[in-house]
C-alpha cells in the first residue's frame, strides 16, 4: 500500500483535513481507486426511521446554568428527543443510536470523548452544536473538533446582530423565516466541503451558521435567554433536523428520558475531566511583584504568578489517536476499518523494506533480534513466516469486521503487528547514508559530572551509530559554559566546561556537534525546583532585566498552564544579548551547527482568550505603528487583531534571519537548525507567531525538524506527512523527530523505517537520557559500523551512495528473480541506471554548476522512466515501488540543497569532505 495513504486522506468529505493536505493527485487518484475496497469493511449507521426519538441532546455542566431554558425550548420545538449525559459518555456506543445528536453550549470535551464522537459520526451519524462547542477542551481536542465539524467558534459579539440566511441551490432548507436577532460570535469555516448557511449582518459578514454533510455549527448559545428568543431558537433546530430526519409535527413529549432508556434526571451530572486543571493561588513576592511592575500603565488585569500545578508542553498533545484503543468493543467504523488494514499492510510493507535493505548489504544472518520483549536476545530466524502470518491475518481483517466480530479484529490487528516486531531485522547493518541526529540534555550532561564521564555518553552514542549532536548548550537561560555574555552560568555545571569537552569528544568520533539553545523562553519552574529557587523565579536573564520580559494579557509572566517565561521578542537590548551569546558560543567552540529551539512565542488560545506577547518594547512599537495599545485589542477586532499577530510573527522572523546572517559570517560552513511545532501553518500563526516556512524559504536555515512525537507510527506518519511534501520550504532539509519517552522498542524501530521509507533524509531522536540499552544495542548492530557521508554536510555524496544503495536492491532482487521488468526495458533501465551513477559521483568528486546540471538532467530522465519500468513490480509490491519512487525524490532534493550549500555559497572542496 502506498506510503502515502492517511486516514485523512480517505475522509475527503471531512474537510479541513483534506483542505491542509498537500495538493497531490497522484495520492488523490490512487486513494479514489482505493475506495472501493473500503466498501468491503461497511458496517451499519444508525437508522434514521426506526427510533421514536430523532435527537439526542447532550447535558454537560457547561449547559447547566441555561438547562431549564433549553429544556422549554426543546419541549417548544415539538422534536422527539433524549438526554445524553455528558459525563457518561465514553465510547461511540454512549451517545446513543438516535440519527442526530445536539449539543447546546458544550465547551468542555475530555479527548475520549470527543473519539467518540468522531467514531459515532463515522458511522453515519450527525452533529449540531451552537455556542463555543470544545472551546475550553485540550488543544488535541480542539483540533480534532474543527476537523471533525468542519468549523469552529471563532469570536463572539459585543452585542446582538441581525442574523441574514443564505437560501442556495445546495442549502434548500434554509428559509428566509428563519432570519432575525441574537447574541452570537462568527463561525469560522475550516472545509472545503463547510457551506456557510446563514451570516450576520456586521463589519465584513462574518459566517453565523455553517454546515457540512453531518454537522450544523449554530453561532450562539441556543436555548440562552440573553441569545435569542425561542421561536428564533426553534425554527433553527427543526431546520438544521430537517437536514437528516423526517420530522414529526406537534410531538407531545411531557417526559423525556435519557437515551440510554434510564429516567433523566432534573439537573446535569458534573464532569469529572482527564485534564488537568489549572488553578491560580495568590502568592506574595516581592520579586514577582517587580517584575510585573515593569510593565506600567496597562490595561492588563494583572494576575500574580502562581505556583501551579504545570501542564506538559503543548507538544505533548498535538499527536492524534491511534488505530487501536487497548480492550476496545466498540464497533469499527468503515474508515476505521479501512485505516487498520491500510497501516497494516504499510508495516508489512516497512517490514519488507527493511529486510530487502539488510538482505541487499550482502550480510548472511545468522540471527536475528527479538524486539517485542524488554530484553535483548538471539533467536532463529523465522522472518518469512512471520511475513506470511502477517499477510493471512491482513487478508482475513476485511472479513472480521463484516461480521462485526471487532473484538477479533483488533486482536488480530495486534497479533500480526507484534509478530512483525518481533522479527524485524534488527541483526545486520542495514541503514542508508543519512542524518542520525539525537538531542543531548542538560540532565545527561550534568549527570555525567566531568569529561571522563562524558566521555561514555559520546561512545555510546557513537556506538550507536550516531554522527550529529544536539548539545544543550543554553537552556532556562543559563549557558552551560562559562560564559561572560549572560549573567549567571548554570549552577549544577563545576569545575569544567561541557561545551568545549563536547565539541571535542565529538569530533574525536567523527561526530559533528552543533550547539542547542533555547531563545526566548528564559527560565522553567521545573529547573528551579531542581535548584531550590522559588517557583516562580523567572530565570537569571528575566531576574537582571526585567523590562526584558513578556507577559500575557492577564499581565503574568508565567503563560497559563506552561512553566517557562519568555523575553519579549521585540525588544532590542533582549535581542543584542541573544546575539552577543551566539557570537560567543559561534567564537570561541568550534562547533558545527547551530540549533534554535523555543524559537517563537509561548502557546496561545486567542478563542479562548490567552493570548502573549505583552512586553513593553513590543506594545511600544506596535502602538507608534498603529496608534493603538496591543493590550486594548480583541480577537473579535479581526483588521487589528491580524495586524497584532504579523507584528509578532515579524519578530521572530526577522530575528532568525539576524541570527543566520550572524552565524554564517563568524563560521561560512555552520549549519543552522530549527526544532519547530508540526501545527497547521494557519494555526501555528495564530497560536505560536512560528512561520518557519519562511526561514526555510528565506535559506536561513539549513535543516527543519518538525517534533512530530507520537507513541505510534500511524500518530507520527500523519504528523509528519504534511511537511515532507511541502513546497514550501525552499533547499532545506526536512528531518522529523522522534521522541523516545514512553515509545517502546518495536515502534521505536519502526517509526526510523518508516522515516527510511519517506522522502526525507534522516531523523533525530530525544533525547539522550531516552536512550536505553535494548535500543542502543539495535542501533550498534543495524547503523553502528556504517560510516557513510552525513547529508546535509555533503549533500552530493550523499546522493551518490544512496542511489548505489537502491541499485544494490534492485541487484538483490533480479539475481533472486523478484524484479520483474519489461523485456523491452530492461536494458534502458540499466543504461539509464549507470548514467546516473556515473553523473552523481563526478559531481561529489568535482562539485561544479555545470555537473549538477548534468546529475540533475540525469536524474530527471531515469524518474520519468522509473514508472514505465517498474510497472509490473508495482502490482506486485505496491509499498516498495512507493519507497522506492520516495528515494529518488530525495536525491533531487540532496541536489537542490547542494546547489545552495555548497556551490552557491562557493565553500572549498574541504567543506565537502569535512570528516
Amino acid at each position: 500500500m502506498p506510503i502515502k495513504f492517511s486516514l485523512t486522506v480517505l475522509r475527503p468529505k471531512s474537510g479541513s483535513a483534506l483542505a491542509k493536505a498537500p495538493k497531490n493527485n497522484r495520492i488523490l487518484s490512487i486513494a479514489c481507486c482505493l475506495l472501493p475496497v473500503a466498501s468491503s469493511f461497511l458496517v451499519s449507521s444508525p437508522t434514521l426511521a426506526a427510533e421514536k426519538e430523532v435527537l439526542g441532546v447532550v447535558r454537560s455542566g457547561d449547559n447547566a446554568s441555561q438547562w431549564a431554558s433549553i429544556s422549554k425550548r426543546l419541549q417548544a420545538s415539538g422534536v422527539n428527543y433524549c438526554i445524553i449525559d455528558l459525563v457518561d459518555v465514553r465510547s461511540a456506543t454512549d451517545l446513543s443510536d438516535r440519527p442526530v445528536v445536539f449539543l447546546p453550549g458544550v465547551e468542555t470535551l475530555t479527548p475520549a470523548q470527543a473519539i467518540a464522537l468522531e467514531a459515532w459520526v463515522s458511522r453515519g451519524g450527525k452533529v449540531i452544536t451552537s455556542g463555543a462547542v470544545g472551546d475550553k477542551s485540550q488543544p488535541g481536542v480542539r483540533q480534532l473538533l474543527r476537523s471533525l465539524l468542519g468549523a469552529y467558534w471563532g469570536y463572539g459579539f459585543r452585542s446582538p446582530s441581525k442574523l441574514q440566511p443564505l437560501k442556495t441551490n445546495h442549502q434548500q432548507w434554509v428559509r428566509d423565516s428563519l432570519g432575525g436577532t441574537a447574541w452570537g460570535g462568527a463561525v469560522v469555516p475550516t472545509s472545503v466541503t463547510s457551506q456557510t448557511a446563514a451570516i450576520w449582518q456586521v463589519g465584513d459578514t462574518p459566517s453565523a451558521v455553517v454546515t457540512t454533510e453531518r454537522a450544523t455549527i449554530l453561532g450562539w448559545n441556543w436555548g440562552a435567554t440573553s441569545a435569542a428568543n425561542p421561536e428564533f431558537d426553534t425554527n433553527w433546530l427543526r431546520a438544521a433536523l430537517s437536514r437528516h430526519v423526517k420530522l414529526a409535527t406537534n410531538a407531545n413529549i411531557p417526559n423525556p428520558k435519557n437515551c440510554n432508556g434510564s429516567i433523566a434526571s432534573a439537573t446535569p451530572v458534573s464532569q469529572s475531566t482527564n485534564q488537568t486543571q489549572v488553578k491560580p493561588t495568590w502568592q506574595n513576592n516581592n520579586s514577582s511583584n517587580l517584575i510585573q511592575s515593569v510593565a506600567t500603565g496597562s490595561s492588563i488585569n494583572r494576575v500574580p504568578n502562581a505556583t501551579r500545578n504545570q501542564l506538559d508542553e503543548p507538544i505533548d498533545r498535538l499527536a492524534p489517536r491511534g488505530l487501536v484503543p487497548p480492550n476496545s468493543k466498540a464497533p469499527i467504523s468503515s474508515v476505521e476499518a479501512f485505516a487498520l488494514q491500510q497501516e497494516l499492510n504499510n508495516l508489512i510493507g516497512r517490514f519488507e523494506s527493511a529486510q530487502l535493505a539488510a538482505n541487499s548489504r550482502g550480510n548472511s544472518p545468522v540471527s536475528t533480534t527479538e524486539i517485542a520483549s524488554s530484553k535483548i536476545r538471539a533467536v532463529p530466524q523465522p522472518t518469512t513466516q512471520a511475513l506470511i502470518d502477517a499477510k493471512k491475518i491482513a487478508e482475513r481483517l476485511p472479513q472480521l469486521v463484516k461480521a462485526r466480530n471487532y473484538t477479533a479484529a483488533r486482536q488480530e490487528w495486534l497479533k500480526a503487528s507484534q509478530l512483525l516486531w518481533k522479527h524485524y531485522p534488527t541483526d545486520r547493518p542495514l541503514a542508508q547514508s543519512e542524518i542520525r541526529a539525537i538531542w543531548l540534555d542538560r540532565g545527561t550532561i550534568v549527570r555525567a559530572g566531568s569529561e571522563q564521564g562524558l566521555a561514555k555518553v559520546f561512545d555510546k552514542l557513537a556506538a550507536a551509530g550516531i554522527n550529529t549532536v544536539f548539545l544543550e548548550t543554553v537552556n532556562a537561560g543559563y549557558p552551560i559554559y562559562p560564559s561572560k555574555v549572560a549573567p549567571q552560568s548554570n549552577p549544577l555545571i563545576r569545575g569544567w566546561d561541557p561545551l568545549a569537552s563536547g565539541v571535542k569528544l565529538a569530533h574525536q568520533r567523527g561526530m559533528e556537534l552543533h550547539a542547542w539553545v533555547w531563545a526566548f523562553a528564559a527560565g522553567n519552574q521545573r529547573h528551579n525546583k531542581i535548584l531550590n529557587l522559588p517557583a516562580n523565579y523567572p530565570g537569571p536573564v528575566i531576574s537582571a532585566h526585567p523590562d526584558w520580559a513578556s507577559y500575557d494579557n492577564r499581565g503574568s509572566l508565567f503563560p497559563y498552564g506552561q512553566a517557562k517565561p519568555f523575553l519579549d521578542p521585540a525588544n532590542p537590548a533582549a535581542r543584542k544579548y541573544l546575539l552577543d551569546l551566539y557570537d560567543e558560543i559561534a567564537s570561541r567552540y568550534d562547533i558545527d551547527g547551530f540549533q534554535l529551539d523555543y524559537i517563537r512565542y509561548p502557546f496561545q488560545d486567542p478563542s479562548a482568550d490567552r493570548t502573549y506577547g505583552y512586553g513593553r518594547a513590543a506594545r511600544q512599537q506596535f502602538k507608534q505603528l498603529t496608534g493603538v495599545d496591543p493590550t486594548k485589542i480583541s480577537p473579535r477586532d479581526r483588521v487589528l487583531w491580524q495586524k497584532w499577530t504579523d507584528f509578532r510573527t515579524k519578530q521572530i522572523d526577522s530575528f532568525v534571519a539576524q541570527v543566520s546572517r550572524q552565524l554564517k559570517a563568524k563560521r561560512p560552513n555552520i549549519i543552522t537548525s530549527v526544532a519547530v511545532f508540526p501545527l497547521s501553518e494557519a494555526e501555528r500563526l495564530q497560536k505560536l507567531q512560528q512561520h518557519w516556512e519562511v526561514w526555510a524559504r528565506r535559506g536561513d536555515v539549513d535543516l527543519v525538524i518538525p517534533m512530530t512525537y507520537a507513541l505510534d507510527t500511524y500518530r507520527f506518519q500523519r504528523l509528519a506527512q504534511p511537511w515532507i511534501g511541502s513546497i514550501k520550504l525552499g533547499s532545506a532539509l526536512v528531518v522529523p523527530g522522534i521522541r523516545l519517552l514512553n515509545l517502546s522498542l518495536p515502534v521505536a524501530v519502526d517509526q526510523i523505517q518508516l522515516s527510511r521509507d519517506l522522502p526525507i533524509s534522516g531523523y533525530a531522536l530525544f533525547a539522550a537520557e531516552n536512550l536505553d540499552g535494548d535500543l542502543q544495542t539495535i542501533f550498534q548492530r543495524t547503523q553502528g559500523n556504517e560510516k557513510e557521508p552525513i547529508p546535509y554536510r555533503q549533500p552530493f555524496h550523499t546522493a551518490a551512495a544512496r542511489f548505489m544503495a537502491l541499485q544494490q536492491e534492485w541487484s538483490y532482487l533480479a539475481e533472486n528473480n523478484q524484479l520483474v521488468l519489461p523485456n523491452t526495458g530492461r536494458s534502458s533501465f540499466n543504461a539509464k541506471a549507470q548514467v546516473l551513477e556515473e553523473a552523481l559521483n563526478e559531481l561529489a568528486d568535482r562539485p561544479s554548476a555545470r555537473r549538477l546540471t548534468v546529475a540533475k538532467a540525469a536524474l530527471l530522465d531515469f524518474e520519468t522512466q522509473f514508472t514505465a519500468w517498474m510497472r509490473f513490480h508495482r502490482v506486485k509490491n505496491p509499498y516498495q515501488f512507493k519507497v522506492w519512487s520516495n528515494r529518488l525524490d530525495t536525491l533531487d532534493r540532496l541536489l537542490v540543497y547542494g546547489d545552495r550549500i555548497v556551490l552557491q555559497q562557493k565553500l572549498p572542496p574541504v567543506a565537502e569532505n569535512k570528516r
